[in-house]
């Protein structure tokens, strides 16, 4: 199993999901506004890239750590991704 062990990379991981979060926040407002589906739809669309960029941000920690085997990153990625 691996873990983010730089604590720099680990607090920038934090900081992109908590804006992530706030984007959600936003997103449930814009439903019980009774916003237009393509402002929601646009805001769904950035909340999910921002999830994969993340997702790839955390993928890339694994890769520079080197503590995972290539096979077990390609694995992964071809699980989640």
């Amino acid at each position: 199993m691996s873990r983010i062990v730089d604590p720099e990379k680990k607090k920038a991981l934090c900081a992109r999901l908590a804006r992530i979060e706030g984007q959600l926040r936003g997103l449930q407002k814009l439903i019980d506004s009774d916003a237009d589906c393509e402002k929601i739809a646009q805001q769904l669309a950035a909340a999910r890239k921002a999830l994969d960029k993340s997702f790839f941000s955390m993928v890339g920690c694994m890769i520079e750590q080197g503590d995972q085997p290539p096979e077990h990153v390609a694995e992964m990625l071809t699980k989640f991704a």
